[in-house]
């Protein structure tokens, strides 16, 4: 065995998952985390792929008021914009390249629509919504929302390549934004022909494919799948034509997390309470918005 662990010739990738179609009422999603081989990577919990989508002027997403425990959520647009409330009083326009992390901590629910500048003409949308797991000791913390805008994120150039650093800490770089545990998370975009050596100081590592496609070790992988890659193992991609990849990974959460609807939890006990308190009514309003979806069956 290699100092890093594996093999000679052995493919660094432990795993490859392939994103499931989600339909939520009109709006496709591509559902990558979590799966039920690989529930985290780092303290990623959740990821999706939000469309691409296009909406004919007068429409829209329309994500009703829902709740959340126990997590983060880190939205990141490639075009269009969502309007983001939240029931400590944000009103907040997500725009591509800038960051919304959204505390859930303890409770905080939150709506996400098309603002009405949408909605006045034809538009597209696409990006990606990912959780972040809370460690114990932030499981139960005040709920917040910060919002970074695309100028303040460190921009990252290799030959052919292209970053932009979303959360955490990679090639010698640390995003402002505040995260809970050690962690990475990346736009990139490749060039056909180039490479790209993965960050070496993260213990859980993986790409998504959002188009194009890479190779790692001889081996391609397409678009809308996720390679999930081996402690240790040096990794380095090649984008066989021009790709657009994200990047993530970090430390190993610090125990089991449950996963039920918008909870993350770190005892099925918590999940119970936060599902009799949604049911309840109990759970702070988001200002201006009354709507709300119900708590699902079962």
């Amino acid at each position: 065995m290699s100092e890093a662990g594996l093999a000679a010739g052995e493919n660094p990738v432990e795993l490859v998952i392939a994103a499931r179609s989600r339909d939520l009422g009109g709006f496709s999603v591509r559902r990558i985390l979590p799966f039920a081989k690989r529930r985290l990577v780092g303290p990623f919990i959740f990821l999706d792929e939000m469309g691409p989508a296009a909406f004919p002027a007068g429409h829209g997403i329309d994500v009703r008021p829902h709740p959340h425990i126990g997590l983060a959520t880190v939205t990141y647009l490639f075009e269009g914009e969502i309007m983001h409330r939240d029931s400590l009083g944000f009103a907040q326009a997500i725009q591509p390249g800038a960051v919304n992390w959204m505390t859930a901590g303890r409770g905080i629910v939150h709506s996400e629509r098309s603002g009405d500048g949408e909605r006045a003409r034809d538009a597209r949308l696409h990006g990606m919504q990912s959780w972040i797991a809370l460690p114990l000791a932030h499981e139960d913390a005040e709920p917040s929302f910060a919002h970074t805008p695309t100028a303040a994120l460190p921009e990252i150039e290799r030959p052919g390549v292209w970053m932009r650093l979303i959360a955490g800490s990679a090639y010698g770089q640390c995003s402002p934004v505040s995260v809970f545990s050690e962690m990475f998370y990346l736009h990139a975009e490749l060039a056909e022909g180039a490479s790209l050596r993965l960050p070496d100081d993260h213990a859980e590592r993986a790409i998504y494919v959002v188009s194009g496609e890479i190779a790692v070790a001889g081996e391609v992988y397409a678009a809308n799948s996720m390679a999930v890659f081996r402690t240790a193992a040096p990794v380095e991609i090649t984008a066989p034509a021009a790709s657009r990849v994200m990047l993530l990974g970090g430390a190993p959460i610090d125990g089991e997390r449950h996963i039920w609807w918008n909870f993350v939890a770190s005892t099925k006990e918590r999940i119970e309470q936060a599902k009799a308190d949604w049911k309840a009514g109990r759970f702070p309003k988001v200002p201006g918005d009354d709507d709300f979806i119900p708590l699902p069956e079962g």
